[in-house]
């Protein structure tokens, strides 16, 4: 015999109908008796019923005085059976009130219940969602890692080719004669003009072949680090056939940007350069400073807005001026982000740069026997063994950091799209995933 109550709200009141036992204890034929179903298929209630204030859930413990052992507990579901809140549904049943496939039926997210969203595809060095400051940075440490045959060989080249020029130029050109006539006061205008004349030819022989490399590097690391994404490796030649079609628009925009930040600062020093000219230094002065100081800060600004300028000319096949639009559109409302990413990244180069520089400086100096002294020189008379030495770590240092900042820089601007564009289903067609972003319940760029 069942003594355990059927399904029944909790709080219920028993039944009212004449008769009933639970109200006069005098129907059926013997005082007590359970009363049977007119079907005659067994009792309905148990003759001790717990009182309404006391009722529980059939899910819920017993009441303490109800005398009733407590219910066994569910068996464990089968292979394969769905659970969902509390085991097997909510209240022990599968699903929500006993039915299959309730609310801990499986879903787009997760197995068993609400998980969270699924995880993001990785086709490449990067998921295919949003990224944090630490997944762009270790994008593009891993950039350099999967891919070094590529990365390392570019920035090594172009760090060779720069350096051997620098040091040929400090060795031959900012030698001792022309540093001497510089400190010299008996020298003529002659020897000054020639000597100032070659200084400023050599650096700026030197100052071009680092804009060239950094431009040919730029290019050729932009690339790999956009097929990277995809998880496809490319090779010097192949990255470089996609790039030289935007190479010249890169020089362009390049020397575009510094060219702006030169006739900002200009543009804001000329009031106080007019006012000292006209009588008053010392009001110019202040003025010129001034005027300054908000030249340079209205620099930061767009350069941080022109900072994606240079991916998006060169994975989007842009001109110069669309390039610098697209820039604008995608820092907008993200420029203290883009700062903060792009400042760290430098920061990083520079203390990994410092690192390796360091030791060598040190070495050039005990090897050249002027000891520190020729590290702190600023000036010309340095001999060959430290500038060779320093040149070696120089190339090291800048092999090795320089694919960092350029991959951040690429990473930023692919970040940028995906938060605004959706970006990541069309990096996924092209990694050749199928079916990405038509799971229901999946959320586009995010």
């Amino acid at each position: 015999m069942n003594d355990t109550p059927g399904w029944a709200s909790p709080g219920s009141a028993p039944s009212d109908r004449p008769g009933d036992p639970r109200q006069d204890g005098q129907s059926g034929d013997k005082q007590g008796a359970v009363p049977q179903d007119p079907a005659g298929q067994g009792p309905q209630w148990s003759k001790e019923q717990p009182p309404p204030a006391q009722w529980s859930a059939p899910s819920g413990p017993p009441a303490p005085d109800s005398g009733q052992a407590p219910p066994p507990p569910p068996p464990p579901p089968a292979p394969g059976q769905n659970q969902g809140w509390g085991g097997q549904g909510w209240g022990g049943g599968q699903g929500w009130g006993g039915n299959q496939g309730g609310y801990g039926a499986p879903g787009p997210w997760g197995h068993g219940g609400y998980g969270g969203p699924p995880p993001a595809a990785k086709p490449g060095v990067i998921p295919l969602r949003p990224l944090g400051v630490g997944e762009i940075l270790d994008g593009a440490v891993s950039t350099m890692r999967t891919h070094w045959r590529t990365v390392l060989g570019i920035a090594l080249t172009v760090a060779v080719l720069t350096q051997v020029l620098l040091v040929l130029l400090q060795g031959f050109v900012l030698d001792d004669s022309r540093t001497d006539v510089l400190d010299d006061p008996n020298a003529s205008a002659s020897e000054v003009t020639r000597a100032m004349g070659g200084i400023f030819a050599g650096t700026g022989v030197v100052q071009v072949v680092t804009l060239l490399g950094t431009i040919v590097a730029t290019a050729l690391l932009t690339t790999v680090t956009s097929r990277a994404v995809l998880g496809r490796s490319v090779t010097i030649g192949e990255a470089w056939r996609d790039a030289r079609p935007q190479v010249l628009r890169l020089l362009g925009l390049t020397l575009l940007l510094p060219l702006i930040a030169a006739v900002l600062v200009f543009v804001g020093t000329v009031p106080g350069i007019l006012v000292a000219v006209l009588g008053s230094t010392d009001g110019g002065v202040a003025l010129a400073v001034v005027g300054g100081l908000a030249a340079l800060v209205v620099v930061i600004w767009l350069m941080i807005r022109f900072s994606l300028a240079s991916p998006a000319l060169m994975l989007e096949k842009q001109t110069v001026r669309k390039a610098l639009s697209r820039s604008t559109k995608l820092v907008r409302g993200s420029w203290w982000r883009v700062l903060g990413i792009q400042l760290l990244a430098s920061v990083i180069a520079g203390v990994v740069s410092s690192i390796i520089l360091v030791p060598f400086s040190i070495l050039a100096g005990a090897v050249s026997g002027d000891g520190l002294s020729s590290f702190l020189d600023t000036g010309g008379d340095v001999g060959w063994a430290f500038l060779i030495i320093t040149g070696i770590g120089s190339v090291i240092g800048s092999t090795i950091t320089f694919p960092i900042t350029a991959g951040v820089t690429v990473l930023l601007y692919i970040d940028q799209r995906i938060r605004r564009e959706a970006l990541d289903l069309e990096l996924a067609r092209a990694a050749g995933l199928q079916g990405y972003g038509e799971t229901p319940g999946a959320t586009p760029g995010s």
